[in-house]
Order: C-alpha cells, then sequence, then structure tokens
C-alpha cells in the first residue's frame, strides 16, 4: 500500500488583489482628507487664542467663514465680497434650517469685519455659529 501521495509544493501565494483594495482605499481616504483639510484652513489665518477653548464636534456640512487681518472674507478657499458672502448664506439658510457656520477670523483682523459677517449671518436667519480659537496653553 503506498499512502504517499503526490503533494505539489506550491507554497503559499500572496493575495495582490485585496492588497490593491486596501491600497487604494487609503489613496481615496488620504485624498479626501487633504481636500477637507485645504478646504477649511486658509493659511494666513492665525485663530486667537483663548483658556477655555475645546475641541468640538464638527458638524456635517457646517460653514467655514475665513476672515483675514485685511478684511477679505472667503469660503471654501473662494474669496467674496460681503454682498456675495450675504447671497450665499441666503441660499444655504432656505436649503438647510439650523445650518451651522464657524467663523475663523485672524486674531489680527479688526472687529468691524467679523461683525459685518455676524450682520449678514443674522439677516440670512442663520443662528448656529461659532467661533474658532486654539487652546492657550501655559508655560
Amino acid at each position: 500500500m503506498n499512502f504517499i501521495k503526490d503533494i505539489k509544493d506550491d507554497g503559499i501565494g500572496f493575495q495582490l488583489a485585496p492588497m490593491i483594495d486596501i491600497v487604494f482605499l487609503l489613496l481615496v481616504f488620504f485624498m479626501v482628507t487633504n481636500v477637507y483639510h485645504n478646504m477649511e484652513m486658509a493659511l494666513d489665518i492665525t485663530v486667537p487664542k483663548a483658556a477655555t477653548s475645546g475641541n468640538q464636534k464638527r458638524l456635517p456640512g457646517e460653514i467655514i467663514i475665513n476672515i483675514s487681518k485685511d478684511g477679505i472674507f472667503s469660503v471654501n478657499q473662494k474669496i467674496l465680497s460681503i454682498d456675495e458672502l450675504a447671497q450665499v448664506l441666503m441660499k444655504v439658510s432656505r436649503l438647510y434650517e439650523g445650518q451651522p457656520v464657524i467663523i475663523r477670523g485672524d486674531s489680527h483682523a479688526y472687529h468691524k469685519h467679523i461683525i459685518q459677517v455676524l450682520d449678514v449671518c443674522s439677516q440670512s436667519g442663520i443662528w448656529n455659529i461659532s467661533f474658532a480659537t486654539v487652546k492657550e496653553y501655559e508655560e
């Protein structure tokens, strides 16, 4: 009796298809993360420091209004005048009730520019407004 069977030693193969899927998913994840990060962060804006600043949970679809120290308003890296900003916020408030807005004002921006944005938000019916700050660290 011959109990030894012909066994081919193919070895364990490397599954290439799942590896390609994982690499593409990681690529898509980093691309989407980079796009959203660039849309909300203007590099020339330094938000003010606050002792009580904390990490807030982000809400989906929130609008981030950047105000530079020169009084330039931008939303999604698009520079807008105060009238164009009013039109955008009016459209958004009609479509989405309770739309959250974050105001990222530069720490050296004039107070009048921030008040202009608050007036436009009020005229548009937007009440869910917050200000971006950075936690102040004790040395």
